[in-house]
Protein backbone atom coordinates (compact mmCIF):
# COMPACT_ATOMS: atom_id res chain seq x y z
CA UNK A 1 0.00 0.00 0.00
CA UNK A 2 1.05 3.38 -0.65
CA UNK A 3 2.11 5.67 1.84
CA UNK A 4 -0.24 8.91 2.02
CA UNK A 5 1.58 12.21 2.64
CA UNK A 6 0.55 15.42 3.55
CA UNK A 7 1.81 18.77 4.49
CA UNK A 8 0.35 21.27 7.32
CA UNK A 9 2.02 24.10 9.29
CA UNK A 10 1.49 23.21 13.26
CA UNK A 11 1.42 19.82 14.90
CA UNK A 12 0.66 19.64 18.22
CA UNK A 13 1.24 15.80 19.65
CA UNK A 14 -1.20 14.91 22.93
CA UNK A 15 -4.64 16.40 23.16
CA UNK A 16 -4.45 16.64 27.28
CA UNK A 17 -5.42 19.50 28.59
CA UNK A 18 -2.04 20.89 28.27
CA UNK A 19 -1.58 19.57 24.65
CA UNK A 20 -4.97 21.36 23.99
CA UNK A 21 -4.65 24.65 25.35
CA UNK A 22 -0.91 25.39 23.86
CA UNK A 23 -3.06 24.22 20.67
CA UNK A 24 -5.92 26.54 20.95
CA UNK A 25 -3.21 29.37 21.40
CA UNK A 26 -1.40 28.41 18.23
CA UNK A 27 -4.58 28.18 16.25
CA UNK A 28 -5.76 31.56 17.91
CA UNK A 29 -2.53 33.28 16.46
CA UNK A 30 -3.69 32.84 12.93
CA UNK A 31 -1.79 28.99 12.23
CA UNK A 32 -2.97 25.61 10.67
CA UNK A 33 -3.00 23.77 13.56
CA UNK A 34 -3.84 19.73 13.73
CA UNK A 35 -3.46 17.79 17.15
CA UNK A 36 -2.57 14.08 17.04
CA UNK A 37 -4.24 12.12 19.97
CA UNK A 38 -2.90 8.47 19.94
CA UNK A 39 -6.60 7.76 21.96
CA UNK A 40 -10.03 8.06 21.14
CA UNK A 41 -10.84 10.98 22.59
CA UNK A 42 -9.19 13.86 24.87
CA UNK A 43 -7.66 13.93 27.73
CA UNK A 44 -7.22 10.19 28.42
CA UNK A 45 -3.81 10.11 30.14
CA UNK A 46 -2.25 12.46 32.53
CA UNK A 47 -5.68 15.24 32.11
CA UNK A 48 -8.26 12.53 33.57
CA UNK A 49 -6.11 11.02 36.49
CA UNK A 50 -5.35 13.71 38.61
CA UNK A 51 -7.40 15.66 41.86
CA UNK A 52 -8.38 18.27 39.35
CA UNK A 53 -6.77 20.99 42.25
CA UNK A 54 -6.07 24.69 40.88
CA UNK A 55 -2.94 25.04 43.02
CA UNK A 56 -1.77 28.04 44.40
CA UNK A 57 1.80 28.16 43.52
CA UNK A 58 3.41 27.22 47.04
CA UNK A 59 5.88 24.43 47.13
CA UNK A 60 8.34 25.11 43.83
CA UNK A 61 11.75 26.75 44.18
CA UNK A 62 11.52 30.87 42.89
CA UNK A 63 12.00 31.65 39.68
CA UNK A 64 11.73 27.76 38.56
CA UNK A 65 8.70 27.39 35.74
CA UNK A 66 6.72 25.28 38.39
CA UNK A 67 6.87 28.55 40.66
CA UNK A 68 6.40 31.09 37.57
CA UNK A 69 3.88 29.02 35.06
CA UNK A 70 1.56 28.15 38.30
CA UNK A 71 1.00 31.65 39.56
CA UNK A 72 0.97 33.01 36.26
CA UNK A 73 -1.78 29.84 35.24
CA UNK A 74 -3.67 30.00 38.44
CA UNK A 75 -4.74 33.66 37.72
CA UNK A 76 -5.52 33.16 34.21
CA UNK A 77 -7.18 29.76 34.50
CA UNK A 78 -9.90 31.34 37.22
CA UNK A 79 -10.61 34.10 34.88
CA UNK A 80 -10.61 31.64 31.90
CA UNK A 81 -13.52 29.47 33.85
CA UNK A 82 -15.36 32.35 34.56
CA UNK A 83 -15.81 33.48 31.05
CA UNK A 84 -16.22 30.42 29.63
CA UNK A 85 -18.66 28.86 32.44
CA UNK A 86 -16.35 25.69 33.20
CA UNK A 87 -17.35 24.31 36.64
CA UNK A 88 -15.11 25.42 39.36
CA UNK A 89 -14.52 26.80 43.00
CA UNK A 90 -12.11 28.57 45.19
CA UNK A 91 -12.60 26.28 48.01
CA UNK A 92 -8.59 27.16 49.25
CA UNK A 93 -7.07 24.31 51.35
CA UNK A 94 -5.26 24.10 54.63
CA UNK A 95 -1.57 22.39 54.89
CA UNK A 96 -1.78 21.22 58.32
CA UNK A 97 1.53 19.82 60.46
CA UNK A 98 0.25 17.22 63.09
CA UNK A 99 3.20 18.20 65.79
CA UNK A 100 5.86 20.31 67.01
CA UNK A 101 8.80 19.29 64.49
CA UNK A 102 5.96 19.49 61.34
CA UNK A 103 4.39 23.12 62.70
CA UNK A 104 8.43 24.52 62.57
CA UNK A 105 8.49 22.87 58.76
CA UNK A 106 5.20 24.93 57.99
CA UNK A 107 7.24 28.24 58.62
CA UNK A 108 9.54 26.99 55.76
CA UNK A 109 6.75 26.92 53.59
CA UNK A 110 5.04 29.97 54.08
CA UNK A 111 8.42 31.74 53.75
CA UNK A 112 8.89 29.59 50.06
CA UNK A 113 5.26 30.35 49.14
CA UNK A 114 5.75 34.21 49.75
CA UNK A 115 8.70 34.56 47.82
CA UNK A 116 6.51 33.18 45.05
CA UNK A 117 4.20 35.64 45.63
CA UNK A 118 1.97 33.58 47.26
CA UNK A 119 0.18 34.74 50.96
CA UNK A 120 -0.86 32.25 53.35
CA UNK A 121 -1.99 32.09 56.84
CA UNK A 122 -0.38 30.49 59.71
CA UNK A 123 -2.64 29.63 62.29
CA UNK A 124 -2.02 27.78 65.37
CA UNK A 125 -3.30 25.92 68.61
CA UNK A 126 -6.85 27.22 69.52
CA UNK A 127 -6.96 29.10 66.70
CA UNK A 128 -6.02 26.18 64.34
CA UNK A 129 -9.22 24.24 66.27
CA UNK A 130 -11.38 26.88 66.18
CA UNK A 131 -11.08 26.92 62.11
CA UNK A 132 -11.26 23.11 61.38
CA UNK A 133 -12.80 21.76 64.69
CA UNK A 134 -13.05 18.01 62.77
CA UNK A 135 -9.40 17.21 62.45
CA UNK A 136 -6.55 17.23 64.86
CA UNK A 137 -3.23 19.35 64.06
CA UNK A 138 -1.23 21.83 66.40
CA UNK A 139 -0.89 24.41 63.17
CA UNK A 140 -1.89 25.00 59.84
CA UNK A 141 -1.26 27.17 56.76
CA UNK A 142 -4.45 28.50 54.89
CA UNK A 143 -4.51 28.98 51.43
CA UNK A 144 -7.16 30.94 49.78
CA UNK A 145 -5.87 31.03 46.53
CA UNK A 146 -6.40 27.32 45.95
CA UNK A 147 -9.71 25.38 44.38
CA UNK A 148 -11.15 22.88 42.07
CA UNK A 149 -11.93 22.97 38.66
CA UNK A 150 -14.03 20.53 36.18
CA UNK A 151 -10.62 19.21 33.90
CA UNK A 152 -13.02 17.90 31.85
CA UNK A 153 -15.13 20.96 31.36
CA UNK A 154 -12.17 22.79 31.06
CA UNK A 155 -10.86 20.65 27.85
CA UNK A 156 -14.06 20.67 26.25
CA UNK A 157 -14.22 24.18 26.34
CA UNK A 158 -10.42 24.40 24.87
CA UNK A 159 -11.36 22.40 22.53
CA UNK A 160 -14.24 24.23 21.50
CA UNK A 161 -12.09 26.72 20.72
CA UNK A 162 -9.28 25.27 18.89
CA UNK A 163 -11.92 24.07 16.69
CA UNK A 164 -13.44 27.49 16.36
CA UNK A 165 -10.55 29.07 15.33
CA UNK A 166 -10.16 26.41 12.55
CA UNK A 167 -7.87 23.89 14.25
CA UNK A 168 -8.42 20.08 14.23
CA UNK A 169 -7.95 16.82 16.49
CA UNK A 170 -6.96 13.54 14.69
CA UNK A 171 -7.83 10.67 16.85
CA UNK A 172 -6.33 6.96 16.94
CA UNK A 173 -3.27 8.82 15.25
CA UNK A 174 -0.05 7.63 17.22
CA UNK A 175 3.28 9.45 16.27
CA UNK A 176 5.23 6.20 15.86
CA UNK A 177 8.72 8.27 14.45
CA UNK A 178 9.85 11.59 13.87
CA UNK A 179 12.81 13.26 12.19
CA UNK A 180 13.80 16.51 12.24
CA UNK A 181 15.34 18.43 9.50
CA UNK A 182 16.64 21.81 7.90
CA UNK A 183 13.28 22.03 5.66
CA UNK A 184 10.87 21.03 8.73
CA UNK A 185 9.61 18.25 10.46
CA UNK A 186 8.67 14.65 9.47
CA UNK A 187 6.38 12.46 11.37
CA UNK A 188 4.85 8.98 11.23
CA UNK A 189 1.58 8.74 12.02
CA UNK A 190 -0.82 5.74 12.65
CA UNK A 191 0.26 2.06 14.21
CA UNK A 192 1.76 1.00 10.82
CA UNK A 193 3.45 4.33 10.35
CA UNK A 194 1.33 4.44 7.15
CA UNK A 195 0.56 8.12 7.03
CA UNK A 196 3.37 10.47 6.42
CA UNK A 197 3.02 14.31 8.02
CA UNK A 198 5.65 17.20 6.95
CA UNK A 199 5.17 20.02 9.49
CA UNK A 200 6.96 23.67 10.18
CA UNK A 201 6.29 23.42 13.43
CA UNK A 202 6.04 20.53 16.26
CA UNK A 203 5.04 20.76 19.77
CA UNK A 204 5.44 17.50 21.51
CA UNK A 205 2.68 17.25 24.62
CA UNK A 206 2.71 13.53 24.63
CA UNK A 207 2.63 13.39 28.63
CA UNK A 208 4.05 10.24 29.59
CA UNK A 209 4.86 9.17 26.38
CA UNK A 210 7.02 12.42 25.71
CA UNK A 211 10.50 11.10 26.60
CA UNK A 212 9.97 7.65 24.47
CA UNK A 213 8.91 9.82 21.28
CA UNK A 214 11.82 11.91 22.01
CA UNK A 215 13.58 8.55 21.95
CA UNK A 216 12.56 7.82 18.41
CA UNK A 217 13.21 11.69 17.43
CA UNK A 218 15.76 11.46 14.58
CA UNK A 219 17.94 14.76 14.37
CA UNK A 220 17.23 15.68 18.04
CA UNK A 221 20.76 15.52 20.18
CA UNK A 222 21.02 13.08 23.37
CA UNK A 223 20.71 16.53 26.01
CA UNK A 224 17.34 16.70 24.61
CA UNK A 225 16.26 12.95 25.46
CA UNK A 226 15.93 12.86 29.13
CA UNK A 227 14.91 9.65 31.12
CA UNK A 228 11.78 8.99 32.96
CA UNK A 229 10.52 7.96 36.36
CA UNK A 230 7.00 6.80 36.93
CA UNK A 231 5.30 7.50 40.08
CA UNK A 232 1.82 5.78 40.42
CA UNK A 233 -0.89 7.52 42.88
CA UNK A 234 -3.74 5.61 44.04
CA UNK A 235 -7.40 7.46 45.24
CA UNK A 236 -10.01 5.92 47.41
CA UNK A 237 -13.24 7.91 47.70
CA UNK A 238 -15.04 8.38 50.67
CA UNK A 239 -18.77 7.28 50.57
CA UNK A 240 -21.28 9.39 52.70
CA UNK A 241 -21.35 12.63 54.64
CA UNK A 242 -17.93 14.08 55.60
CA UNK A 243 -17.09 16.99 57.90
CA UNK A 244 -15.44 18.91 55.10
CA UNK A 245 -15.85 21.94 53.12
CA UNK A 246 -12.37 23.04 51.95
CA UNK A 247 -9.49 21.20 51.13
CA UNK A 248 -6.85 19.07 53.85
CA UNK A 249 -3.14 18.48 52.72
CA UNK A 250 -0.73 16.92 55.74
CA UNK A 251 2.75 17.89 55.03
CA UNK A 252 4.21 17.03 51.48
CA UNK A 253 6.44 13.82 50.99
CA UNK A 254 9.64 12.65 48.34
CA UNK A 255 7.46 12.30 45.17
CA UNK A 256 4.32 14.46 46.15
CA UNK A 257 2.48 16.34 48.56
CA UNK A 258 1.17 13.50 50.82
CA UNK A 259 -2.41 11.93 50.83
CA UNK A 260 -4.90 14.64 50.80
CA UNK A 261 -8.44 14.94 51.30
CA UNK A 262 -9.98 16.88 47.98
CA UNK A 263 -13.48 17.62 47.20
CA UNK A 264 -15.16 16.85 43.92
CA UNK A 265 -17.31 20.06 42.47
CA UNK A 266 -20.94 17.70 44.04
CA UNK A 267 -18.84 17.71 47.32
CA UNK A 268 -17.37 14.26 47.33
CA UNK A 269 -14.89 13.39 49.46
CA UNK A 270 -11.79 11.43 47.77
CA UNK A 271 -8.10 10.80 49.66
CA UNK A 272 -4.82 10.60 47.64
CA UNK A 273 -2.46 10.11 46.00
CA UNK A 274 0.10 8.51 47.39
CA UNK A 275 3.16 7.58 46.08
CA UNK A 276 4.66 3.87 44.49
CA UNK A 277 7.21 4.35 42.72
CA UNK A 278 7.23 1.65 39.34
CA UNK A 279 9.09 0.56 36.07
CA UNK A 280 6.09 0.91 33.42
CA UNK A 281 2.69 2.20 33.20
CA UNK A 282 -0.07 0.44 35.52
CA UNK A 283 -3.41 2.01 36.67
CA UNK A 284 -4.15 -1.01 38.99
CA UNK A 285 -5.30 0.07 42.09
CA UNK A 286 -4.87 -2.30 44.98
CA UNK A 287 -7.51 -2.16 47.57
CA UNK A 288 -5.23 -3.38 50.10
CA UNK A 289 -3.35 0.07 49.74
CA UNK A 290 -6.41 1.36 52.25
CA UNK A 291 -5.14 0.60 54.97
CA UNK A 292 -1.78 2.09 54.66
CA UNK A 293 -4.73 5.47 54.14
CA UNK A 294 -6.10 5.02 56.50
CA UNK A 295 -3.04 4.93 59.03
CA UNK A 296 -2.18 8.32 57.32
CA UNK A 297 -5.31 9.97 57.47
CA UNK A 298 -6.34 9.01 60.99
CA UNK A 299 -2.67 11.30 61.98
CA UNK A 300 -4.82 14.43 61.28
CA UNK A 301 -8.45 12.56 61.50
CA UNK A 302 -9.14 9.95 63.87
CA UNK A 303 -13.00 9.68 63.49
CA UNK A 304 -12.12 7.89 59.83
CA UNK A 305 -14.32 5.03 59.40
CA UNK A 306 -11.85 3.07 57.08
CA UNK A 307 -15.08 1.01 55.78
CA UNK A 308 -16.24 4.12 53.71
CA UNK A 309 -13.11 4.18 51.91
CA UNK A 310 -13.44 2.48 48.38
CA UNK A 311 -10.80 2.32 45.64
CA UNK A 312 -11.41 4.87 43.11
CA UNK A 313 -8.67 5.02 40.41
CA UNK A 314 -5.14 5.72 39.97
CA UNK A 315 -2.73 8.44 38.17
CA UNK A 316 0.99 8.32 36.72
CA UNK A 317 2.91 11.84 37.04
CA UNK A 318 5.66 11.71 34.70
CA UNK A 319 8.99 12.96 36.70
CA UNK A 320 12.27 13.55 35.64
CA UNK A 321 13.89 12.34 38.58
CA UNK A 322 14.02 9.60 40.83
CA UNK A 323 13.30 8.43 44.31
CA UNK A 324 16.38 10.25 45.57
CA UNK A 325 16.57 12.95 42.92
CA UNK A 326 14.87 15.82 44.40
CA UNK A 327 12.76 18.83 42.93
CA UNK A 328 12.74 18.44 39.44
CA UNK A 329 11.35 21.43 37.35
CA UNK A 330 9.44 21.53 34.17
CA UNK A 331 10.97 21.12 31.33
CA UNK A 332 9.61 22.56 27.62
CA UNK A 333 12.64 22.54 25.41
CA UNK A 334 12.89 24.82 22.79
CA UNK A 335 15.80 26.21 20.07
CA UNK A 336 17.66 26.96 22.63
CA UNK A 337 18.08 23.32 24.19
CA UNK A 338 18.28 21.69 21.48
CA UNK A 339 19.63 23.80 18.42
CA UNK A 340 15.91 22.97 16.27
CA UNK A 341 13.80 24.90 14.69
CA UNK A 342 10.03 24.93 15.22
CA UNK A 343 10.16 22.10 17.75
CA UNK A 344 9.07 22.56 21.46
CA UNK A 345 9.26 19.70 23.47
CA UNK A 346 7.43 19.04 27.01
CA UNK A 347 8.62 16.79 29.72
CA UNK A 348 7.96 16.67 33.19
CA UNK A 349 4.57 18.14 32.93
CA UNK A 350 3.13 16.74 36.34
CA UNK A 351 1.21 18.57 38.84
CA UNK A 352 1.10 21.74 38.57
CA UNK A 353 0.26 21.08 35.09
CA UNK A 354 -3.65 21.28 34.99
CA UNK A 355 -3.03 24.47 36.94
CA UNK A 356 -0.02 26.11 34.02
CA UNK A 357 -1.76 24.85 31.26
CA UNK A 358 -2.62 28.16 29.82
CA UNK A 359 0.37 29.36 31.02
CA UNK A 360 2.06 26.88 29.74
CA UNK A 361 1.10 27.71 26.34
CA UNK A 362 1.99 31.18 26.26
CA UNK A 363 5.36 30.08 27.18
CA UNK A 364 5.22 27.13 24.58
CA UNK A 365 4.45 30.29 21.64
CA UNK A 366 7.40 32.25 23.04
CA UNK A 367 9.58 29.25 22.23
CA UNK A 368 8.51 29.00 18.77
CA UNK A 369 8.61 32.75 18.05
CA UNK A 370 12.49 32.50 19.22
Amino acid sequence: MAQEQFSIQTVVIGAGVVGLAIARALARSGREVLVLEAGAAIGEGISSRNSEVIHAGIYYPEHSLKARLCVEGRQQLYEYCVSHKVMHRKCGKWIIASDAAQAERLVGIQAQAGRNGVSLALYEDAAMARQVPSIRATAGLWSSQTGIVDSHGLMLALQGELEDAGGQIAFNSPVVSAESGPEGHVLKVGEAGDLTLKAREVVNAAGLGAPALAGLWSGLPECARPKQWLARGVYFSFSGRHPFNTLIYPMPEPGGLGIHLTLDLAGQARFGPDVEWIDEESYRVDPQRVRGFADSIRRWWPSLDEARLQPAYAGIRPKLAGPDGGFADFRIDGHEKHGIDGLVNLFGIESPGLTSCLAIAGHVLTELAN
